[in-house]
């Protein structure tokens, strides 16, 4: 074994192979002996295609070359497509309309063109039409109206009948067996859906019109997620009434808890679709539930409530399915990737069907997380997962600790999981370490916890994220004078606002599509995250002191340490003009900083070269303000005011400009 400088080392999980191994998978649908689900392709300029594994055990395309399979609704979209009898009914990302594919046809137009947004179809295969969410973009209203439709699937290209309206957002549109009932999940402003939902009920006419509908159980500060029917029509859904996200049952007019456990049995419905239980036959249920931040299966007896752990170590993702004897599911744990696979229900044995990346990692590069809890503010507890440097050819040199990464991720409301992650490997097997924090407000941990972040965004994550890597410095885990945060999106917000309102901690940064200006976000941001501030800052207007004050852009002053930024022009998330900004600041602070803007990508980059860019080139801005020089990382594009600091640098790559103040280019 070699010595070598943390952060020197040579690896084979390089960029390329981050990007390769960066399929998504998910939205596992079954029909009889068929699987059905959902790639996205970062090779293929991030399209996302419908798969099928036949009975027979081949496997192929359904959704033809140059389709895009992704909704629009709430703009994370999710539940694109759904499948009866061998069709396919999904939603074009281009135009955002609704499409037929039948077996061995081409895709026919179920709606018009115009400016409406479709998902979370269902079948209502006694009525012949799709009942879905829309949302519809065409009027002047200040914003979208979101609605639950109906699409008649006799005619050609018709306009879709409004059933239900009258909320700000609906999702999970579900007809009971024998279709005689629709229950429906619908919210208003300023709740999201992890903070205030309705579960609501309607009988079904033989027309398809609903008869008088009834909200049976949630509200404000009750959150329901994934109503679904049992085989023999009785009304499931998850809830975190009791604090904790449990599955009950609707018996007559009465809510009966099916198990009450300090677990979460939900999670919190960025993308529409997400699904954490299903049937087994009549009375199990195969269900994904977390403890402490770690996902298992369980399966529960309905009757009893009896839970039973399954014999595997997959953690599943947000999508789950199964028949009476096999669960399907995309899962992964922390050695392999995510899998669409098929689980033995009473073996516990895992068929793998396809794999996220089959590019396989000596196991000797990778690093195993490690859960650690660490005190944090107001003497709470706060958790992570802490990944070593790890590489069977190399240890540091005499003395010398690792640089530490520490991971802010999105949401806010989301959560790190213990799942393979290469692109955490792509950083421990160079020398880094990795602390993947779940800061106060992360899911997973229950409702209190959850809220912790609530009026306090930018307080108690920073906290937590700076708890968190004082305490590994102080466990001797890592060097102080190399700290570094770096995180996307809400996580992007949070690396920017522990650089500026703790300066002493953090060495360097980088923020992928960050929130620089919460009072630009709060104006600019799309319908579903438009009043999410309200929740984790404060109203707006009434507190735009609070989100003044709470704005790294206007505090950049503070900042002491170098930055990068990396952002999709396109986003409607969080605009480009956040960005800008924020590395305008810095350079007038004379702070090394660069800003690379990806043309095509919009809010999380999908295409393979975007990925690659973007990891070479944060490698290649650490070592240049740390003063090491990574292994195999050319100079790829500029870094402003890094002379006198560390020295000059330049860079370029695919599709990505340099903005500087004065010019563009790479």
């Amino acid at each position: 074994m070699t010595a070598a400088a943390f952060g020197t080392w040579t690896s084979p999980v390089t960029a390329p192979v981050v990007a390769a191994g960066a399929l998504r998978l998910g939205s596992v649908v079954l029909e009889g002996d068929d699987i059905y689900w959902l790639e996205g392709r970062p090779e293929e300029a991030g399209r996302n295609v419908v798969v099928k594994r036949s009975a027979d055990g081949s496997t192929a395309d359904v959704t033809p070359p140059g389709s895009n399979v992704r909704s629009r609704v709430h703009e994370y979209g999710g539940a694109a497509y759904t499948v009866s009898h061998g069709t396919v009914y999904y939603s074009e990302f281009g135009d955002q309309r609704l499409y037929r594919l039948r077996p061995g046809g081409v895709p026919e137009a179920l709606t018009p063109a115009g400016n409406w947004f479709y998902a979370d179809a269902q079948v209502d295969g006694k009525r012949d039409r799709l009942v879905c969410v829309r949302e519809d973009h065409s009027s002047r209203a200040p914003e979208a109206v979101t609605t639950l439709v109906s699409l008649p699937l006799s005619a050609g290209p018709a306009p879709a009948d409004v059933i239900v309206a009258g909320h700000d957002f609906y999702s999970t549109p579900r007809f009971s067996p024998d279709g005689s009932r629709l229950c429906w999940v619908a919210w208003r402003h300023p709740q999201m859906p992890w903070d205030g939902t309705e579960l609501w009920v309607a009988e079904v006419a033989p027309n398809g019109s609903l008869g008088t509908a009834a909200c049976v159980a949630g509200g404000p500060t009750e959150s329901i997620f994934q109503p679904g029917w049992s085989p023999d029509g009785e009304l499931f859904f998850t809830s975190d009434r009791s604090g904790w996200w449990n599955l009950y049952r609707l018996r007559g007019n009465r809510i009966e808890p099916v198990c009450s456990l300090a677990a979460e049995f939900g999670r919190p419905l960025w993308t529409l679709g997400t699904a954490t239980w299903a049937f087994v036959g009549n009375s199990r249920i195969l269900a994904a539930c977390a403890e402490r931040g770690l996902w298992r299966l369980v399966l529960i007896d309905a009757v009893s409530g009896a839970t039973t752990r399954l014999p595997t170590d997959l953690e599943p993702t947000d999508t789950i399915a199964a028949t009476r004897t096999h669960g399907v599911l995309v899962a992964g744990s922390p050695s392999s990737p995510d899998t669409v696979v098929r689980v033995d229900l009473s073996t516990g044995g895992v068929e793998a069907i396809r794999a996220a990346s089959t590019l396989g990692v000596k196991p000797g590069f990778l690093s195993a997380p490690v859960v650690i809890e660490f005190p944090t503010d107001g003497g709470l507890t706060a958790y992570l997962f802490y990944y070593a440097p790890q590489s069977p050819e190399f240890a540091g040199t005499p003395g010398e600790k690792p640089p530490l990464i520490v991971v802010s991720h999105g949401g806010p409301t989301a959560a790190a999981h213990s799942r393979l992650n290469l692109e955490i490997q792509y950083w421990t097997s160079r020398g880094f370490a990795v602390a993947d924090v779940n800061y106060g407000g992360s899911s997973g941990y229950g409702r209190a916890y959850r809220e912790r972040l609530r009026g306090q965004w930018g307080i108690v994550d920073v906290a937590d994220c700076v708890n968190g890597a004082n305490y590994l410095v102080a466990a001797g885990k890592a060097d102080a004078n190399r700290l570094i945060i770096r995180g996307r999106s809400a996580g992007g917000y949070t690396t920017l606002a522990a650089l500026v309102f703790r300066p002493d901690v953090f060495r360097a940064g980088a923020s992928y599509y960050g929130v620089a200006d919460l009072e630009l976000l709060a104006r600019e941001t799309h319908k579903f995250e438009s009043r999410y501030l309200e929740g984790l800052i404060g109203a707006y207007p009434e507190a735009r002191s609070l989100y003044y004050d709470r704005s790294p852009v206007h505090f950049v002053d503070r900042l002491s340490c170098p930055i990068i930024l990396f952002q999709g022009a396109e986003d409607q998330v969080v605009p480009p003009g956040q960005a800008r900004l924020m590395r305008e600041a810095a350079h007038r602070r004379g702070l090394p900083v660069a800003l690379v803007v990806y043309e095509g990508e919009q809010h999380g980059f999908r295409r393979a070269d975007t990925i690659v860019h973007c990891l070479e080139a944060e490698l290649f801005f650490y070592g240049a303000v740390f003063g090491f020089t990574p292994a195999g990382i050319r100079p790829v594009f500029q870094i402003e005011n890094l002379d006198g600091w560390k020295g000059a640098a330049r860079i370029g790559g695919p599709r990505a400009s340099q903005e500087s103040e004065g010019r563009s280019g790479g």
